[in-house]
């Protein structure tokens, strides 16, 4: 009888069922596939940032540059440089345009509005677009940015 409890035990502990190991991949492999076939059906979920709320960040930043760079001829900064007059525009448009287009990413478009001019794209009006203000003491420039 000494070994009666001990050879049950070791029964027990045997007979035991175990999953295989390749029956525990199959199942992950199952779940995984079924997980990306869920993103692909129903998306993934929106990001914590708007369009909208995106483009006005881009369109802040680009107009923070140019409110803080010096100006090319006069004036305190090269917005300010740019509203003061008609010809001072004229005189800047190109240059303004080019240097809005380095500060904007490849992906987006802009229009700049100063009180003697504007330059940039057409704006549309059926896109979400971004918009920045900067006042000058000549008056207010805007920004547009929208996706291209």
């Amino acid at each position: 009888m000494p070994d009666g409890p001990t050879r049950c035990r070791r029964w027990r502990r045997a007979d035991r069922g175990q999953v295989s190991l390749p029956a525990v991949e199959a199942a992950v492999g199952v779940l995984f596939v079924v997980a990306v076939a869920a993103a692909f059906a129903f998306g993934t979920p929106a990001g914590g940032v708007s369009q909208e709320a995106q483009l006005d960040a881009y369109a802040r930043d680009a107009a923070t540059v140019l409110a803080n760079e010096p100006p090319r001829h006069a004036d305190s900064t090269r917005l300010a440089e740019v509203a003061a007059s008609e010809a001072a525009f004229d005189r800047e448009a190109d240059a303004l345009e080019r240097r809005v287009d380095r500060i904007l990413p490849d992906n987006l478009l802009f229009r700049v509005a100063t009180p003697h001019g504007d330059v940039g794209h057409a704006r549309p009006t059926t896109v979400p677009a971004g918009t920045a203000t900067v006042p000058t003491g000549s008056g207010t420039v805007t920004i547009w940015v929208w996706y291209a």
